[in-house]
């Protein structure tokens, strides 16, 4: 299977589920993923017939809020969308759109890494909201870090849970999550949690007691859809942990459902009926 993305382009939106309890936030990338399945992978210089093809929404952080929805979390997404299916030039999320957001309506606010500049002064709106309240009603704020991309370091000591993917450890020298979490949480603030997913091997946590904690992978039968098993997996981490769960219950939880979307197209039949 091959993947190419055109970004959407247009207003900068905020959409919101139930009004009931308090929501889960996703902001980041939204964009058209063109998905092209083929027979075997296409080696180079080739030309391969099309089995089918199909359009769906994508991006990290839209795709998570769909996760979360679909594990009937009430949640909402910020990001930059399209007047029409197709477009380029897509303005990301700034701190003053940020600051029409109503911080009261959230409990969790995930950050997919973008424009970090921009998402450091955004978490200090939270940071400021939160330092007038009661410790139980504070927002949690987690920070996603997968590209290599020397700007989004900044994130590191600014998430109460830190999502950081297997192509920036390895950017850092580390060939294992366990390893990963050991050499980068000095990097993250005091009482953080640091999570690291590499693939097939499952994922693994460290919070301040300094204990790492492990889950191995739950593959499906057949491998069917790998695109947006990563976003799968933060989604379902954020649900467990922002519901009360333990850190390992969160790790296992998340490679569950990223497992069971590895198994699908797509994102309809993730949740285990």
């Amino acid at each position: 299977m091959s993947c190419s993305k055109s970004k959407f382009h247009s207003s900068r939106l905020i959409f919101t589920g139930d009004m009931g309890d308090k929501k889960i936030l996703c902001a980041g990338l939204v964009c058209l993923d063109i998905i092209n399945v083929v027979d075997k992978f296409p080696e180079e210089d080739t030309d391969s017939r099309c089995l089918s093809q199909r359009w769906q929404r994508g991006g990290n952080a839209s795709n998570s809020c769909t996760v979360l929805s679909l594990l009937g979390a009430p949640c909402g997404f910020m990001g930059s969308l399209a007047h029409g299916p197709v477009a380029e030039n897509l303005p990301d999320v700034t701190a003053d759109d940020f600051s029409k957001v109503d911080l009261s309506q959230y409990k969790w606010i995930h950050l997919e890494g973008r424009n970090a500049d921009e998402q450091v002064k955004m978490i200090q709106k939270v940071v400021l909201y939160n330092s007038k309240l009661p410790e139980e009603h504070k927002i949690t704020i987690s920070v996603e870090i997968e590209k290599v991309r020397e700007p989004l370091f900044q994130l590191f000591p600014h998430g109460d849970v830190v999502f950081v993917s297997k192509d920036v450890a390895r950017h850092f020298g580390f060939c294992s999550a366990e390893a990963a979490l050991k050499g980068l949480y000095s990097k993250v603030k005091k009482g953080a949690v640091l999570i690291c997913a590499w693939a097939e091997k499952g994922a693994d946590a460290m919070g301040p007691d300094g204990v790492a904690v492990h889950s191995d992978a739950f593959p499906p039968e057949a491998l069917v859809d790998t695109l947006g098993a990563g976003d799968t997996f933060n989604a379902a981490v954020i649900f467990t942990l922002s519901n009360g769960g333990s850190l390992k219950h969160a790790l296992t939880f998340g490679c569950q459902v990223a497992g069971r979307k590895c198994g699908v197209h797509g994102y309809d039949g993730i949740v285990a009926k």
